[in-house]
């Protein structure tokens, strides 16, 4: 039984604190920082004060709309997917299993939500980001690449049907 709770709560990606459904952490946290930045340069204009003002109200606005833009992307469903579709994917090498090709996917769907930008200008910070982010896998950038656009794509396209644009 507590293991089909967890499908559920794993299903539901439930907040760990509240328990509400739909919990994106990392859209949140991307979004606040950003419009914390933001916020704080427009302020700065008004002085130390104004910085302080805008970094506040630029970060509640970055929030809401990262929250927004994870909604997008449910991550048990990506990995789902990806673990079923792995093995057909003309970059997935023999000698490598779908554990190593894992942290890719995941940059890939979290990518327009971390990066904000369109994947060709995205490219260097993730290149950059590879190592930290990879944990034990064993590909190198060069080979994740193409499973990090992959990720990329599919979410790309959803978001794209979320807003009625083929």
């Amino acid at each position: 039984m507590k293991s089909q709770d967890k499908e559920i709560r794993d299903a539901r990606n439930e907040d760990p604190i509240t328990g509400e459904p739909g919990s994106h952490p990392v859209a949140v946290g991307v979004g606040t920082a950003a419009g914390a930045a933001a916020g704080g340069a427009v302020g700065a204009i008004a002085g130390p004060v104004g910085a302080a003002v805008g970094a506040v109200v630029g970060g509640i606005a970055g929030a809401v709309s990262g929250k927004a833009g994870g909604e997008a992307v449910n991550p048990t469903v990506e990995e789902a997917y990806w673990r079923e579709n792995h093995p057909r994917q003309s970059y997935a090498a023999a000698d490598s299993s779908y554990d190593d090709y894992d942290p890719a996917y995941r940059m890939g769907w979290e990518g327009p939500t971390r990066y904000g930008t369109n994947f060709e200008a995205a490219n260097s910070a993730m290149r950059s980001d590879w190592e930290e982010r990879k944990g034990s896998s064993k590909l190198d950038w060069q080979d994740a690449e193409p499973a990090v656009r992959a990720g990329w794509e599919r979410v790309d396209k959803k978001r794209g049907e979320d807003r009625g644009v083929l």
